[in-house]
């Protein structure tokens, strides 16, 4: 059984059930309590927002998401086998956990996970949502038994991944709010404060993930180049690879900037991404520039890890200052 949790990464899977969490409720549900509506019957005046997807179905939307998610460790595991040999020295499918039963564990978890997606799409009102998980679902097998070995698609493949699990929420509990204040309010709500907010979140966990995955590959590049694969470092070096990712983390620490001098402007922000998101960066910096071998790099990994948890956290704060009316 432990062999198992460590297969499908259990520590990923509760950050992404915590981003779910936070994206509705630290989010999505302080902003829709900002606007407000007429409601055609009841109470009169203006009322607030509130959360209309069922906690319910959200539960099995995050099911779905976590199983999705398993099932694709599970065959990254299996088909890495070799190059994880060399790279970790040491590997779960083919020792703890045989190759056969890896690949139905991959097979129960996609298909309750695909099962899932479409009930809940279903529940929604739309079911032809559930393609998304039937989609992503054939985009992580195919991630690991090809992509991951062509330039560059791999690692866009799984930043685009990591970025549709807080627009999952999104694009769920749009729907919900649209449907039911189109009958019961006067007039439908403006809902695009919602895109945005949730879009930023989802913009840089693709732009840190998408760093995050570059500098595995620099971590990975014995193994890439012993197999064949067409990685990033293999095609065009370590040295331009590490150039590469300090200018996609100098990107990140810009467009944070930005998006706080335009956007927000308040001092809370800019103290919460000054101390736990752009001096971590300027630290990964530091470590790709000195690093000489693996040990750095994976501190770099690590941190860019902790990175992006600082990225979805930053949602708490969100939530008080939206309901404190800070900005």
């Amino acid at each position: 059984m432990k062999a198992f949790f460590k297969l499908i990464r259990w520590q990923n899977l509760l950050l992404i059930v915590l981003t779910m969490m936070l994206m509705r409720y630290a989010v999505i549900e302080p902003v829709i309590s900002k606007l407000s509506v007429v409601l055609v019957h009841g109470q009169e005046g203006e009322v607030p927002l509130m959360l209309k997807f069922p906690w319910y179905d959200f539960v099995i939307l995050i099911l779905a998401t976590l199983l999705i998610t398993a099932g694709g460790y599970v065959i990254n595991d299996y088909f890495d086998i070799k190059t994880d040999l060399i790279n970790k020295g040491k590997v779960i499918v083919g020792t703890a956990i045989p190759r056969k039963k890896a690949m139905m564990w991959h097979n129960i978890l996609n298909a309750a996970g695909v099962a899932a997606g479409f009930y809940i799409s279903w529940k929604a009102g739309y079911f032809w949502l559930g393609t998304i998980f039937l989609i992503v679902s054939g985009l992580l097998y195919f991630y690991s038994a090809s992509y991951k070995r062509q330039f560059l698609v791999g690692n866009l493949v799984v930043s685009v991944l990591t970025a549709m699990v807080p627009m999952l929420v999104f694009i769920y509990e749009w729907p919900a709010l649209y449907r039911y204040y189109s009958v019961h309010a006067m007039a439908p709500p403006d809902l695009s404060i919602l895109f945005y907010w949730i879009g930023g979140f989802a913009l840089f966990a693709f732009i840190t993930t998408l760093t995050r995955e570059l500098i595995k590959d620099i971590e990975d590049f014995e193994g890439d180049l012993a197999y064949g694969r067409n990685t990033i470092p293999v095609v065009l070096g370590v040295l331009t690879s590490k150039m590469l990712s300090v200018c996609l983390i100098i990107i990140t620490i810009v467009l944070l900037l930005l998006v706080w001098y335009f956007f927000l402007a308040d001092r809370y922000t800019l103290i919460y991404i000054s101390l736990f998101i752009v001096l971590p960066l300027f630290y990964v910096i530091y470590q790709l520039i000195v690093s000489k071998g693996r040990k750095q790099l994976h501190i770099a990994s690590t941190m860019m890890k902790l990175i992006m948890l600082a990225g979805v956290l930053y949602s708490v704060l969100v939530k008080y200052i939206i309901t404190w009316n800070l900005v």
